[in-house]
């Protein structure tokens, strides 16, 4: 299962601008073969980063591909396509490099995924803590006291 599709580059890049870049044969559509081999080469490219802390492919098991992954993949598909006829913009590049920094950081641990489907901590936190347990306060309490920075 590719991580992102042609309709999602699509949303990135014009129909006219990606037949450009993929339409050889001057027939005036876009290429599928070669939008499907530059995707294929960018997931493959995130699976070796990515395979080295999570279980590749993600998506398998019916699993959701990570947002984050699916944007990686079509930025580096993107570029590669771009990179056939050695015009990448210079917005395309940077993009690149910045979802490769981001894929070496994840590989390392510097940086994690959010995988779909966990429970997060947020919705679980509770605190048994009161008013009470305050270690500063301020005015006058209803025994009569002052608060532990009046004086200040």
């Amino acid at each position: 299962m590719a991580y992102s599709s042609k309709a999602d580059l699509l949303a990135e890049i014009s129909e006219d601008e990606l037949i450009g870049l993929t339409d050889d044969e001057s027939a005036g559509i876009v290429n599928e073969a070669r939008v499907t081999a530059a995707i294929a080469k960018a997931d493959g490219i995130i699976d070796s980063y990515c395979g080295q802390v999570e279980t590749v492919p993600f998506g398998s098991g019916g699993a959701a591909v990570p947002a984050v992954i699916k944007q990686h993949s079509i930025t580096i598909a993107i570029y590669f396509i771009y990179s056939r006829r050695s015009v990448a913009p210079e917005i395309r590049k940077e993009n690149y490099k910045d979802a490769i920094s981001h894929l070496k950081d994840i590989s390392t641990g510097k940086a994690s995924l959010p995988i779909p489907g966990e429970d997060t901590l947020e919705d679980d936190i509770q605190t048994s803590r009161t008013d009470d347990d305050r270690t500063f306060s301020t005015g006058k309490k209803s025994d009569g006291s002052t608060g532990s920075l009046d004086n200040y």
